[in-house]
């Protein structure tokens, strides 16, 4: 299983936003879905399933931010107004851009080898619910 999240097109400048890199997570970057199945196939894993949580993942985030602005005096002890307008801005931001769906995060199952025990449906991911 790979979770993680990816980018709507392959990145020409290193995968990720440059104000994020630079100020976030320096460093960090975004891979397409192309590029992770692209490398695990060459890899000879076998992709077997995959799930698009972008919504769910940009829900979170919102609740991220309110839960920031929610412990704002609390942060504020410890942290300065630079620090607050720059996670303000990005947990908003992220949010807005997995809503539209500039950002995705995707689960996906690889197998190393060909596997037909594998149910046929994702029926059962749902009994009893």
């Amino acid at each position: 299983m790979v979770h993680c999240i990816t980018g709507a097109e392959e990145y020409e400048d290193g995968g990720t936003n440059s104000w994020i890199n630079k100020y976030i997570f320096p460093g960090g970057y975004i891979p397409s879905v192309k590029e992770l199945v692209s490398y695990m196939e060459s890899e000879k894993f076998y992709l077997t399933d995959i799930e698009s949580l972008r919504r769910h993942y940009g829900r979170t985030l919102e609740h991220w931010a309110a839960n920031f602005e929610n412990a704002l005096p609390e942060i504020g002890k410890t942290k300065d107004e630079t620090f607050i307008r720059m996670w303000r801005l990005y947990l908003n931001s992220c949010a807005a851009s997995f809503n539209c769906g500039n950002l995705d995060l995707h689960q996906f199952l690889f197998t190393k080898e060909i596997n037909n025990k594998l149910p046929w449906t994702r029926e059962y991911m749902y009994e009893n619910h």
